[in-house]
């Protein structure tokens, strides 16, 4: 049976901390002994660093927070020794990354995938244990995950087939052919590595449509209703649009409605340009990546697969995590500011005042009691 990481221990002690010291409430304050349980689990390297610009001193064994609660997450990131924890965190997996890499392009016909899963996986788990903040568990899972997902497939085309990257067509419900696919090489990882410029391009393109069709469809809410340029009860298109403009364009008193018209004109001119240059560039750039597969080398398939593929989806993966406990380290001391924010006086005198405030309707409803 698996062990309870430490990370769970910690946080069912912080929790049972909360309940257990509920007290700290009447002052309004934060008690530094929970507040240090937290920071001393989470960031004991940074206790020294970041513990005077979250908290300053109330009185002896309380403490009020120095930051605004939007802030907490900023000052933490912002903080050089966090920053240089993550930079520690990276060189960890590229170490491990570096040497993995290695292991899986040595993969020949005929190995067996579950006895390399095995060995993967239990140097990820051991290169991982006892470091700060990250749970080996936590890692170890999304291998697994990853592997169940995708790599193990892989995994098996590689160990029956060799480093080969093959296309093969998608068929329609009619036998139609409507495009193609590489399981062992997906086509955006070609993209990504050889033809990153032209979809930086493609990108271009439709964030010009997108602005497009946005002021596009600014232009028919501020101009629109039953009295203007775009009726609401109708279609709009050019043809529509072109109609109106006919009928109002010696209007003296719809100036702004006929400079509406002709800008949406316009833009929707510009519009089904964009729509075809985005079309044709990404014929092209499909083009490009489907005659790119066969004049891949043995070389370049395992540097796609192991490093941009498989590596890549590990390493996204962890820092997702590290991203993850971050979140929750600032999460928690924010619930623990919320938590001791309104003294308990306070807390009892609001009570109060409402109970009396219930009281007075219902006697005036022909309610009483002693």
């Amino acid at each position: 049976m698996r062990p309870d990481p430490m990370t769970r221990h910690c946080a069912v002690m912080v929790s049972a901390l909360f309940r257990r010291h509920s007290y700290g409430k009447a002052s309004g304050v934060e008690p530094v002994r929970l507040l240090n349980h937290i920071l001393q689990f989470y960031f004991t390297f940074l206790q020294e660093g970041v513990h005077p610009l979250l908290f300053k001193p109330n009185r002896p064994g309380y403490l009020d927070l120095a930051v605004d609660k939007i802030d907490i997450k900023s000052t933490v990131y912002g903080h050089p020794e966090f920053a240089a924890f993550m930079a520690r965190m990276n060189t960890l997996f590229d170490k491990w990354r570096q040497k993995k890499a290695t292991t899986l392009r040595q993969l020949n016909i005929g190995f067996h995938p579950k006895e390399v899963i095995v060995a993967v996986a239990e140097d990820l788990f051991a290169h991982y244990a006892r470091k700060p903040l990250i749970d080996n568990y936590d890692v170890y899972q999304h291998l697994m995950d990853y592997w169940a997902d995708t790599m193990q497939d892989d995994c098996y085309l590689i160990a029956a087939d060799g480093w080969k990257a093959e296309t093969s067509p998608i068929m329609d419900k009619k036998g139609k052919e409507k495009g193609w696919t590489c399981d062992l090489v997906p086509k955006a990882l070609i993209v990504a590595r050889y033809f990153a410029k032209e979809q930086e391009d493609i990108d271009k393109l439709a964030v010009e449509l997108e602005s497009v069709i946005a002021r596009m469809t600014e232009l028919e809410e501020e101009h629109g209703g039953d009295d203007g340029a775009f009726p609401r009860d109708e279609k709009i298109n050019k043809a529509t649009v072109t109609g109106e403009l006919r009928r109002i364009k010696d209007d003296k008193q719809a100036k702004d409605d006929v400079a509406a018209l002709h800008e949406w004109l316009k833009l929707a001119g510009d519009e089904t340009d964009l729509k075809r240059a985005l079309k044709d560039a990404e014929a092209a750039l499909d083009a490009k990546a489907h005659a790119k597969y066969p004049k891949l080398t043995e070389a370049e398939v395992k540097t796609l697969v192991v490093d941009d593929k498989w590596l890549a989806m590990l390493d996204t993966a962890i820092h997702g995590e590290m991203d993850r406990i971050s979140q929750c380290l600032t999460q928690r001391v924010k619930e623990l500011a919320e938590r001791y924010e309104t003294p308990m006086p306070e807390q009892v005198h609001a009570v109060a005042e409402l109970e009396a405030r219930v009281n007075g309707h219902l006697e005036r409803m022909g309610f009483s009691w002693k």
